[in-house]
């Protein structure tokens, strides 16, 4: 098993949680939301960026308008509709529970493992 495989598997994983997060904060386009995915160190391409963006927008989780650009094509601005940030709010909601349960876990195996070396 490798490492980098299933911690790619883990990013995918989170990377609708992590655009809705985005977009909540305010309409972006797809440009901005790489930038922004980069700087959080979950990096995406376009090829995987894209389809993901339909494919939330087909299930009513996004709209986009086109707004005119002073740098050059208009641009493409994506935001969440009611029934997306309703998702993010169960996404958000999954995600406290995901993250309490591994650090219930991630403690434990601390205290046990630390309770085996002062029993040496």
């Amino acid at each position: 098993m490798n490492v980098d495989n299933v911690k790619s598997q883990m990013r995918k994983g989170m990377l609708e949680y992590c655009i809705l997060l985005l977009l909540h904060r305010e309409p972006s386009y797809a440009s901005d939301i790489i930038q922004n995915l980069k700087e959080a160190k979950l990096i995406v391409v376009e090829g995987t960026l894209y389809p993901l963006l339909t494919r939330l927008k087909n299930d009513d989780l996004l709209s986009y308008e086109w707004v005119e650009s002073t740098q050059g094509p208009p641009r493409k601005y994506y935001t969440l509709t009611q029934k997306g940030e309703e998702f993010l709010t169960g996404l958000e909601t999954a995600w406290d529970e995901l993250s309490a349960t591994v650090n219930h876990l991630r403690t434990k195996l601390i205290s046990n493992k630390n309770e085996k070396d002062t029993d040496c």
